[in-house]
């Protein structure tokens, strides 16, 4: 799993979502290195499990050919305390880390494969993310 090898802050600060000033993303919107691409519709955040959930979708249906581009790293660290525990005695331990996606951001690349099965095999990976997707291709 995507992981940032060096973290200047163990815990980060939650921050806050008004879905009323949900904002969306101005780096990353555009195919850079394929010919096909899975764009976010709706702003999320990614863990890093999910990502390699989707990438190993992608990668199975590509059968060996072809290149898949990861855009988005997981880097926010995200906290969480165990079942049944209760409030107070401070924040949950960090537990993974997750990638904070906007609408409008270009998640994954692929290229050399036909246009059917670049569609078809990120349409797979899209179902493994917790946001709606659109496929958009050059």
């Amino acid at each position: 799993m995507l992981l940032p090898k060096k973290v200047k802050f163990r815990k980060w600060q939650t921050g806050r979502r008004n879905p009323k000033r949900d904002r969306v993303e101005n780096r990353g919107t555009e195919l850079s290195f394929g010919s096909f691409g899975l764009k976010a519709v709706a702003p999320a955040r990614i863990k890093s499990n999910q990502l390699e959930a989707a990438r190993k979708t992608i990668a199975h249906s590509l059968k060996k050919e072809g290149k898949v581009w990861i855009r988005v790293f997981p880097d926010r660290p995200f906290t969480a305390k165990p079942a049944e525990v209760k409030l107070g005695k401070g924040k949950g331990e960090p537990q993974g880390y997750v990638a904070q996606v906007w609408a409008g951001r270009v998640l994954f690349e692929l290229d050399g494969v036909d246009a059917a099965t670049a569609k078809e095999s990120l349409r797979k990976a899209g179902a493994k993310l917790p946001l709606k997707t659109r496929i958009v291709s050059r």
